[in-house]
């Protein structure tokens, strides 16, 4: 047990002072709130101005076509389709809308045209259907003698307002905002499982080309150099996390010192009903949003799921730095080991949202090399206890026995130099 901790004392001060851990540590939330930003700054630049021709032989559209900040639309009905055509071929108009001179509204909507020399945006061309639509519609009920407006008011808008079975007001809209937190930190998951599980593997193929490994394994167990530099290696990424919070927690209160005392007493002259009209959104909503989502309970399970799906992947990945004596080698073998992760994000996406506690969801959440990255996406809808203490105990259970299986590699591998292994030699090694 002294050398087991020896091991992971080493492993995690090694980490702990090499700069590029210490230089991420502190450069990666300010990449990620410079992502952001640049993010934000992107989604509000406007995009460059299109110019749409439109050339309405009927004389009946032309209106309906307003131009804005996206798309500009010019009237040339006296314009020459031929010499228009022309112009779109010499990319003077972004498009061009052909409405040919059709008196009858059943053969005109199968003939309207837009020429442009690209595929134009889905979402454009179903603006302009909409509006063409409206336009033939309302002609049509004036022909058949129906008084639109009377319509347009005998139309019915339901809202169905959404109540619980004990009779508490059911919010609409949360389960995407439950979809997108499980979705972040089973995607959080997946990717710090990648990144550490890698850095084990690099450290055993450094130590091993090194031949330090020799040395090492003439007095510890190879069991206990491989739990070692996995254990090392998720304490300093737990020390990374812990870091992070602290700068996030930091920078919260310190914003909230800087600006607090403003917004404090401009809120202060605004009564509630003020209040929630600014911000478009009832405070008490916002209150009942958070109260339908377990925190306490993500962050207790990220936590376990974390530490639990790092072990497991990490001794694959020890097992595979083991058995190779370079970086290159060792894509052969990660693929099978990046493919379930992949999985399980898929899995979550396209089958949480829709039914959370299916069958396919339900599974898959149950399955160890699954369940970190499924589970953590379906607990926001409300997962019962028992469900979440199977899921741990068989993705415990299964890092156990994937240790003990990996050991075996491991033991062989460190020593092996100079040949490049296969899965059949792997096999063999499994056999000793």
């Amino acid at each position: 047990m002294s050398k087991l901790l020896l091991i992971i004392k080493r492993e995690f001060i090694a980490k702990v002072r090499n700069k590029s851990f210490i230089v991420m540590t502190f450069l990666s939330p300010l990449l990620f709130v410079g992502i952001g930003v640049f993010v934000g700054y992107l989604s509000q630049m406007k995009s460059d101005l299109k110019t749409i021709a439109i050339h309405d032989e009927t004389g009946k559209f032309v209106n309906d076509f307003r131009s804005d900040e996206e798309y500009k639309y010019i009237n040339l009905s006296t314009v020459d389709v031929k010499v228009l055509k022309d112009s779109i071929v010499n990319e003077s108009y972004e498009g061009l809308l052909l409405i040919p001179r059709i008196s009858n509204n059943d053969s005109l909507q199968k003939k309207i045209e837009y020429i442009s020399n690209d595929s134009p945006n889905t979402f454009f061309i179903e603006k302009l259907q909409e509006k063409i639509a409206k336009r033939i519609t309302d002609e049509n009920f004036k022909a058949s003698n129906l008084d639109t407006v009377s319509f347009q008011k005998a139309q019915a808008n339901v809202e169905i307002n959404l109540k619980k079975a004990t009779g508490e007001e059911a919010l609409k809209g949360v389960d995407i905002v439950k979809f997108g937190i499980g979705g972040a930190f089973g995607y959080l998951i997946m990717m710090f499982i990648v990144i550490y599980g890698n850095m084990v593997m690099r450290s055993v193929i450094e130590e091993k080309t090194s031949r330090i490994i020799e040395v090492i394994i003439s007095s510890v167990k190879p069991f206990q150099l491989m739990m070692g530099k996995i254990i090392g290696t998720s304490l300093a990424g737990i020390l990374q996390f812990l870091i992070w919070a602290i700068i996030g927690g930091i920078l919260y209160f310190g914003l909230s010192a800087v600006f607090g005392v403003q917004i404090g007493s401009d809120a202060a002259t605004l009564t509630p009903e003020q209040m929630n009209a600014a911000s478009g959104f009832s405070i008490e909503k916002i209150k009942l949003y958070f109260d339908e989502i377990p925190f306490l309970q993500i962050i207790f399970c990220f936590i376990f799921y974390f530490i639990g799906g790092y072990f497991l992947y990490s001794s694959f990945y020890a097992s595979i730095g083991a058995a190779v004596d370079n970086e290159t080698d060792s894509q052969q073998f990660l693929l099978p080991i990046i493919m379930p992760l992949i999985l399980g994000v898929y899995i979550g996406f396209f089958t949480v949202l829709n039914d959370p506690h299916g069958t396919v969801a339900t599974v898959f959440s149950m399955i160890p090399l699954t369940s970190p990255i499924v589970m953590m996406m379906r607990i926001p809808f409300g997962v019962p206890w028992w469900e979440i203490v199977i899921s741990l105990t068989l993705l415990f259970a299964t890092f156990f026995g994937v240790v003990w299986f990996a050991s075996k590699i491991y033991r062989i591998g460190i020593l092996m130099y100079g040949k490049k292994p296969s899965w059949k030699e792997l096999y063999k090694w499994l056999k000793y």
